[in-house]
């Protein structure tokens, strides 16, 4: 969980800044669109849309994207239907792979989540292949003293704190995401990512060679325009982690 949850901070915190900075925009918005249909405007009733605002903002998303999302979900402005799709599948070494799509063409997104896997050594896979893996659930990475992390986070209902190199991963219950972050930055501790996430039952360690092969899939997965998360059961130790990012 770690190696993949670092990674995946890594690359959206540098996508940010760089030319993916449009494309992340956009799933950012489509989230928040989708949460604003189902859920209504008003974050401090729907908590989804709550979680998607957060994490926009946590990317810089400026507010007049955000507001402009909200009202195209709830019909206030015109608005693109997306249908939400899970793909599963299989990446080199055996890795779970668990793909979350809003998309508006079933079609053209079932092609081309087939075909990327295909192209980088991975398998598609049927439904509930691998879905039974990895349960919903609410995932931070902080940074700070350990009684005082364990302290914040345990106070406001996380389930489990575990070490992941100088940092620390906080588990919780996906409603419970805003207010462990807020618990948590109260106390001092900054909070590098806090999101709901797919969390894997069991994780699978990878050497640097299958580390690459992996990282390569789940990084064409995220680049294609609907995919809006990426989740798979591998971990990866800091040191492999800093050979392959850089």
């Amino acid at each position: 969980m770690s190696g993949h949850s670092k990674w995946s901070t890594i690359k959206h915190k540098k996508g940010a800044k760089d030319a993916r900075r449009g494309k992340l925009f956009a799933k950012l918005a489509r989230a928040i669109e989708v949460a604003a249909r189902e859920g209504g405007g008003d974050p401090a009733s729907n908590a989804t849309l709550a979680q998607a605002i957060d994490k926009a903002k946590s990317y810089s998303m400026p507010n007049d994207n955000i507001d402009r999302a909200v009202k195209r979900g709830t019909g206030e402005t015109g608005a693109t239907q997306y249908e939400e799709i899970w793909y599963e599948g299989y990446a080199p070494g055996g890795i779970a792979v668990y793909v979350q799509v809003l998309t508006d063409n079933r079609n053209r997104a079932a092609s081309d989540v087939r075909s990327t896997f295909s192209r980088n050594n991975g398998n598609l896979g049927e439904p509930g292949s691998v879905a039974y893996l990895f349960a919903q659930k609410g995932y931070l990475l902080a940074t700070g003293d350990e009684d005082d992390v364990m302290l914040a986070a345990l106070d406001a209902g996380a389930e489990d704190v575990r070490a992941s190199g100088d940092q620390w991963e906080v588990v919780c219950a996906p409603s419970d995401v805003r207010s462990v972050k807020a618990s948590l930055e109260e106390s001092g501790i900054t909070v590098e990512s806090a999101e709901v996430t797919q969390m894997p039952a069991t994780t699978i360690e990878l050497g640097e060679q299958n580390a690459r092969a992996v990282l390569r899939l789940v990084d064409a997965l995220e680049d294609l325009d609907y995919v809006q998360a990426v989740y798979a059961n591998f971990d990866i130790s800091d040191d492999v982690l800093a050979a392959v990012a850089g």
